[in-house]
């Protein structure tokens, strides 16, 4: 099985495709990754270096895949970061492309757009394009609590709260809504999951951990699973079990990226799994 992955790229460190890539491949799923933006590190550090990249030069990368003909053996198109809006229109047409060659692909969209303690980090022209055309395309979607709010016009400061905006969401469009960094009380973070056959929740102890790029692995993670055969509860315990790991290794090394490469084995065998309980 193979994913399209449409997102932004680091050179040291592991934030989209240099973190989708490894866990996609480490779960058996080959990767054709599209960077949106190349840069040095994460924008986090004190410095970095780098630029998006072209709308064009990018479409004709997945021009090129197409003229390959191997479309029809694409199972998913994943997109992340997208830098510009421009860029929204790649994934579009990307998706075009890939559904013409297997009806049967899933498309994950992943709406990375801000966080609680930035805000949005985006121009809000791409964040109505994720909200408006991407996420109602998406057979799934992977926003953390303030991405989802930003999606549904909701504010998203309770459980309960996420449950109706993921079923709000779902009504636009996509058939799987999952929600990530859901504060849970009692140094506990929560990730909800709403699909047709009910909703599921994941909770785990917060990690103390500053590096980026949790939030690109676990979409990644959740659609390897799915595309595996999981379903939504099982692959949102396997992918939060996973980042939870690759967290508390994170944090045991210390540094600003995760500490992907050291839990390579800890995606696919996580040591310790958290289940899915069922909310309805």
């Amino acid at each position: 099985m193979n994913v399209l992955s449409i997102q932004s790229s680091v050179a040291v460190g592991h934030v989209g495709n240099a973190a989708a890539v490894p866990a996609l491949q480490r779960l058996g799923v080959g990767v054709w990754p599209v960077d949106t933006v190349t840069l040095s590190n994460h924008t986090d550090h004190a410095t970095w270096r780098g630029a998006p990249a072209d709308p064009a030069r990018a479409g004709e990368l997945v021009a090129g895949i197409a003229a390959l003909g191997v479309l029809a053996t694409c199972d998913a198109l994943l997109s992340g970061y997208l830098g510009a809006a421009a860029m929204g229109a790649v994934v579009l047409d990307a998706l075009g492309r890939v559904r013409a060659a297997n009806p049967n692909a899933l498309y994950a969209c992943d709406p990375v757009m801000g966080n609680p303690a930035k805000g949005l980090y985006v121009r809000d022209d791409v964040a109505e394009f994720v909200r408006a055309r991407l996420a109602p395309a998406a057979d799934i979607v992977t926003p953390n609590a303030f991405e989802l709010g930003v999606l549904t016009g909701r504010s998203i400061d309770a459980p309960e709260r996420a449950l109706a905006a993921a079923d709000a969401l779902r009504a636009a469009g996509p058939g799987t809504v999952v929600c990530t960094s859901l504060a849970a009380g009692d140094g506990a973070i929560s990730s909800l999951v709403v699909a047709d056959g009910g909703a599921w929740t994941v909770t785990t102890p917060r990690v103390d951990a500053a590096a980026n790029g949790a939030g690109d692995l676990f979409a990644a993670l959740f659609l390897g699973h799915t595309l595996r055969g999981a379903g939504p509860d099982e692959a949102l315990a396997r992918a939060v079990s996973a980042v939870y790991a690759v967290l508390i290794e994170t944090a045991r090394i210390g540094g600003r990226d995760l500490a992907l490469v050291e839990s390579l084995d800890k995606l696919a065998a996580p040591p310790e799994t958290f289940p899915a309980e069922r909310l309805r």
